[in-house]
């Protein structure tokens, strides 16, 4: 019979685990925790919409973003253009589908950037260097003061308007917020029994970083990461208006709003598609990163403990594994020995496994 045994036997067998809860599992059980609560289930609903919008208008729209009509300008939402046109007789609907693409690129090269930015920055503020942490962190105090949108016209003075000045103002400022708020965490964490456990016994502090810390700032990193993103939405918006964002030739919700807005009291429509765009994806970021904080934490996600607790469990029984010659289960065929009315319970080598 072929048995699977737990815990280290007579065998020299050592614990055998069906296997830790994977990359897939953990995904499922965060998704379908996530799914349970209405702010994380209109997140997922608003953000896969908009990923799918972005993937479609990079080869189809209603009407050709370029194509306009001066005999159709200002009209309101009609059977040709299902959110009316804007003032050049643009359709605004494919307008915003095509900016769409847009906007997503800078977000997540935001995010991107003002991680990596944030980790590399909490690395150094964390160091056991005290005075080249303590140099750190007043140069993030000395920076952080200075507004995205200061930074951002900084930049457009050798670079231009372009998406490089959104990403890189957004990506520094809120690369050094990051850091600043990550901070204590980490120095909690730092300061544990088993990092400093890890540090004696010769671990390297990169390794340390990337092993111990990381993984228990996660949860602060998705809100500060969902609201950076949420941010860099406004800021392209905000930076596109002042004439040092996005340039005129490329689609984005910035170019809607900075367009119509001058004819808000006029043609109210060809600014509240935009706006409220605009508003839904923002709300949707900041709501993802509390579900997903909640979502991925064991502490408080009762459904990813079990789930973890349940792929950990040992088993007992399995048909996978041949016992080993020599080792006589306590289920087998066989049967002791009879020698004068007394039983023998002597096995082949003393191998003998009981099992629950």
């Amino acid at each position: 019979m072929k048995t699977e045994y737990a815990g280290k036997g007579h065998c020299g067998r050592t614990s055998v685990f069906p296997g830790h809860l994977g990359f897939s599992g953990r995904t499922r059980v965060v998704l379908g925790t996530m799914w349970k609560k209405a702010s994380g289930r209109y997140s997922l609903i608003v953000l896969a919409i908009w990923a799918l919008v972005s993937l479609i208008s990079r080869f189809w729209t209603p009407v050709p973003v370029w194509a306009t009509d001066g005999y159709r300008i200002w009209q309101t939402p009609n059977s040709a253009h299902l959110l009316g046109t804007d003032g050049t007789g643009a359709d605004i609907l494919s307008w915003l589908m095509a900016g769409s693409a847009t906007n997503l690129v800078i977000s997540l090269l935001s995010v991107l950037l003002s991680g990596v930015l944030g980790l590399g920055l909490v690395m150094a503020m964390v160091s056991r260097h005290s005075g080249f942490s303590e140099a750190v962190v007043v140069l993030v105090d000395a920076l952080i003061s200075l507004p995205t949108v200061l930074l951002a016209l900084i930049l457009a003075v050798p670079l231009g308007p372009s998406m490089a000045v959104v990403i890189v103002a957004c990506g520094i400022g809120y690369g050094l917020n990051l850091a600043r708020i990550v901070r204590p965490q980490a120095l909690l964490v730092a300061g544990s029994d088993y990092v400093q456990s890890a540090r004696h016994s010769g671990v390297g502090s990169v390794r340390i970083f990337f092993t111990h810390l990381v993984p228990n700032i996660v949860p602060v990193l998705c809100v500060q990461l969902s609201m950076s993103a949420g941010t860099s939405v406004l800021a392209e918006s905000g930076l596109t208006y002042l004439g040092v964002g996005v340039p005129s030739g490329l689609p984005s919700w910035g170019h809607s709003l900075s367009t119509s807005v001058r004819f808000i009291d006029i043609f109210p429509l060809t600014v509240v598609w935009p706006g409220l765009v605009v508003t839904m994806v923002v709300v949707a970021l900041n709501l993802f990163g509390d579900a997903l904080r909640d979502a991925i934490d064991p502490v408080t996600n009762p459904g990813l403990r079990a789930a973890v607790a349940s792929a950990n469990r040992p088993l007992h029984r399995s048909r996978s594994w041949e016992a080993p010659e020599g080792c006589v289960h306590a289920d087998s065929t066989s049967r002791p020995a009879v020698h004068d009315g007394r039983a023998d319970h002597s096995t082949q080598g003393g191998c003998d496994v009981a099992e629950d």
